[in-house]
């Protein structure tokens, strides 16, 4: 982008100071994720006289690194076809045109079908596509630069205070700038959450998800499945050529043994679960484990901050929807300040971002309930409990309206839908 380098009091920076020392935005976005970015891009294109930066803590060039996918939700992609990324981003992402759910153990010789979705929302939509990370990433920052939107890398907000219409923010290398709205897009560990003094709840599920690509001989149709294991599911999730994307849940311990696993062992659990359907199999690149648990911010909103993303929520992948609550909240929160700036409205004021705040609340909470609820039913191996959940998933495959139902949720266009998850321009 045009600023690429740590802000210092040398190097020119947009907003209305004449320099990064005193420099001035009318947004700043800590954190240059995909949350970050399509919030940036969002506000920007709908209101180009507004000045805004992203400030990242990560070094230039880290997110090229990163090699895990992601499940692009029907509304997130109408969104980044509104914001100009979707023609660059749609030749590298794989549809996902059917989906499989099987609850069974490790060892079971055969795995039961038990619930089966088409993968369209209309004709010719699938319900969501499966985008590298890094082409998500590269297409936004693309984006962001033709706009004017000024990233700075490498640098870390240290604190920042409120004064009288504005935030003053603290990088750390000395620098400090002016912004009126303060958007914290910077992970389920934010700092600026803590420095707000914004508590959450949070509990650990003693799990851990172990990330992967996999290289395989046959195609994969485009055919997504989930495995409900005893220890947690096992996602595949088809990418372009024959290639998938894995998302494995198992207990901590176990994950981290995993990860730490030779070549040859690691492939051989993989297969376990994996199965010989598409041939051989061969990892790809890095395997990595995260920790999983569930982080709900109690407020999403202080004076001249709000948060966005990972910052405000954290859930367990098992739907695989924390992307897509993520691009929810950039759409929600570029309504709220672009509509507040048409009609003169100060959009960093508190009373201006509880409307943000009361449009995200409920269905966060409602997603981490049900990813919590879900974890809890599926992740153990107790007889009873397996012969309920397998007789539920078998009457909903046999309920049309409830599976059109179901796949209007996964793709994102269910509820109160900011105007860009429509495909509308804000």
């Amino acid at each position: 982008m045009k600023a690429m380098a740590t802000v210092t009091a040398d190097n020119d920076a947009r907003g209305d100071g004449a320099d990064g020392a005193g420099a001035r935005f009318d947004v700043l976005i800590a954190g240059a994720g995909y949350v970050g970015l399509a919030t940036a891009v969002s506000i920007r294109q709908a209101r180009p006289n507004l000045s805004v930066a992203v400030v990242d803590a990560a070094p230039p060039g880290v997110w090229q690194r990163d090699g895990r996918a992601s499940a692009i939700a029907a509304a997130a992609c109408r969104m980044l076809q509104r914001l100009g990324c979707w023609d660059e981003i749609a030749p590298e992402a794989q549809p996902i045109v059917d989906m499989v759910v099987t609850d069974s153990r490790t060892a079971d010789p055969v795995r039961p079908v038990f619930l089966t979705f088409g993968g369209e929302v209309a004709p010719g939509e699938p319900f969501a596509h499966m985008v590298a990370n890094t082409v998500l990433n590269g297409a936004l920052r693309r984006r962001a630069d033709a706009l004017g939107i000024d990233l700075l890398e490498g640098v870390a907000v240290e604190g920042y205070d409120t004064e009288t219409g504005l935030a003053r923010v603290h990088l750390a290398d000395g620098v400090s700038v002016e912004t009126r709205l303060l958007v914290a897009a910077d992970g389920v560990k934010s700092r600026l959450r803590d420095m707000a003094g914004i508590k959450t709840v949070h509990w650990d599920y003693g799990q851990s998800g172990i990330v992967c690509t996999v290289a395989h001989e046959r195609p994969h149709n485009g055919r997504a499945e989930e495995h409900f294991l005893p220890a947690g599911p096992f996602a595949t999730l088809p990418l372009k050529g024959n290639r998938s994307s894995i998302v494995w849940t198992e207990r901590t311990e176990v994950a981290e043994r995993l990860v730490a696993e030779d070549d040859v062992v690691f492939e051989h659990e993989l297969e376990q679960r994996f199965g010989l359907k598409l041939g051989d199999i061969r990892v790809e690149g890095p395997r990595r484990a995260w920790p999983l648990g569930l982080t709900l911010a109690r407020d999403f909103v202080a004076p001249r901050l709000a948060l966005a993303g990972d910052a405000a929520h954290g859930i367990h992948p098992i739907a695989g929807q924390g992307l897509n609550l993520g691009f929810k909240d950039a759409a929600a929160l570029a309504e709220v300040v672009v509509e507040a700036d048409r009609l003169g409205e100060d959009f960093g004021q508190i009373d201006v971002l509880r409307r943000y705040e009361r449009w995200r609340r409920f269905d966060t909470v409602q997603m981490g309930v049900t990813t919590d609820v879900l974890n809890r039913l599926f992740s153990n191996d107790f007889g009873p409990l397996r012969a309920v959940r397998d007789f539920g998933l078998g009457l909903v495959d046999r309920m049309p309206a409830m599976k059109s139902f179901f796949i209007r949720q996964a793709s994102g266009l269910a509820g109160p839908t900011p105007r860009l998850l429509r495909g509308e321009a804000i």
